[in-house]
């Protein structure tokens, strides 16, 4: 999950900033075609035009080449066309620029992450916590990168601070439910995908998992149940490599979806 850097706000903090450049009609009309450019690149983005959010970021980095939110936007979205190599240069210039703020070492461990380097990715994350130690987004990654380790109690426990620290992250708690099926503890991963489920039920990652979760127990009718709810969400899910790859379930959950589809099918 990339976060995203507010643009506009950072333009005009830097041009306000710039005394050579906070005066006349060029500031002005600088920060108007800059804020239309930003509006057009979230927009695009946000559409999944990521093709034209990233020539729009390079026209604003052309017109604020120093402005670290630019370079980091930027980076955003070559990290949604994986195009790693490139982002992770974007978050670079973007920390030399300004090294004190979070988000591009954020986004950058997420990047490290697409390239399988768990070490530098964790690294970052422990940067954003150095920074912003009740930052839950950085705890939810750190246990993404844990768990590409393989290291499933920090994990765990990575997980579970970013849900206390934000109740409502729902994302966090799931990650935290699936790896309690990894290690062994299969009725507290039930217990919570069926308390994601009631409170999220459109929520087609926990659907997807208690339907498999349901199915080694013996319940097939509500295991059908939840699937059939989970395809008509997101169908992603039946495709085990996207599973394991892409939305990266521990191996135990893998396998117990992979038993489910084949038998189910």
């Amino acid at each position: 999950m990339i976060r995203l850097i507010c643009t506009l706000c950072a333009l005009l903090v830097w041009l306000t900033a710039s005394p050579a450049l906070a005066q006349g009609n060029l500031a002005d009309k600088q920060l108007q075609r800059g804020s239309e450019l930003a509006q057009d690149a979230f927009a695009a983005a946000e559409s999944g035009d990521f093709t034209r959010s990233e020539r729009l970021w390079s026209e604003l980095i052309e017109v604020f080449p120093t402005n670290p939110a630019v370079w980091s936007n930027r980076g955003n979205v070559r990290v949604s066309q994986n195009k790693l190599d490139a982002a992770i240069a974007d978050f670079n210039e973007s920390i030399r620029l300004d090294p004190d703020a979070p988000d591009p070492y954020l986004n950058r461990g997420i990047a490290y992450e697409g390239q399988g380097r768990w070490e530098d990715a964790i690294a970052d994350y422990n940067h954003v916590l150095a920074l912003t130690p009740n930052d839950p987004m950085a705890y939810n990654n750190r246990g993404n990168a844990q768990a590409g380790l393989q290291r499933w109690d920090d994990a765990l426990a990575d997980y579970q601070k970013a849900a206390d620290i934000a109740p409502n992250f729902a994302f966090a708690r799931a990650n935290a439910a699936l790896i309690y099926y990894q290690v062994g503890d299969e009725e507290k991963a039930e217990r919570e995908m069926r308390n994601l489920v009631r409170k999220y039920p459109m929520f087609p990652d926990m659907r997807a998992a208690l339907s498999a979760v349901l199915w080694t127990q013996g319940k097939q009718g509500e295991a059908e149940s939840n699937w059939v709810a989970a395809m008509g969400i997101d169908k992603r899910y039946r495709d085990i490599d996207w599973v394991e790859r892409v939305r990266r379930w521990p191996p135990g959950m893998v396998a117990a979806l992979d038993k489910f589809i084949k038998i189910d099918s």
